[in-house]
């Protein structure tokens, strides 16, 4: 069983940045796609950034040019690095692990609060 743990959530002004971590339990941490989801009161769940067991990255429209995925498989830790922050960026984050690379993810951690201030 998969177990994720998120970090690095915060308060931060618009333009300013934040990194994101997630802790990873289990060996097959690097050959899984992980992803980072991010949810916003009163709006459904989205998929804001993945990689692929082959290191291939993905990026919702919206943070294309200020986010950028990575991952450290020698600490099964995931990252988020969010630059250029804006307010509509304000929203709970969650990482996510799938056991494939094609289809949907399968566990989610508890999220971690992000909010942005103008």
């Amino acid at each position: 069983q998969v177990q994720l743990v998120e970090s690095g959530g915060g308060l931060v002004q618009a333009g300013g940045s934040l990194r994101l971590s997630c802790a990873a339990s289990g060996s097959i941490f690097s050959r899984n796609r992980m992803g980072w989801f991010r949810q916003a009161p009163g709006k459904e769940r989205e998929l804001v950034a993945s990689i692929s067991s082959g290191d291939t990255t993905y990026y919702a429209d919206s943070v294309k040019g200020r986010f950028t995925i990575s991952r450290d498989n020698a600490k099964n830790t995931l990252f988020l690095q969010m630059n250029s922050l804006k307010p509509e960026d304000t929203a709970m984050y969650f990482c996510a692990f799938a056991y494939s690379d094609y289809g949907g993810f399968n566990a989610w951690g508890q999220g971690t609060q992000v909010t942005v201030s103008s």
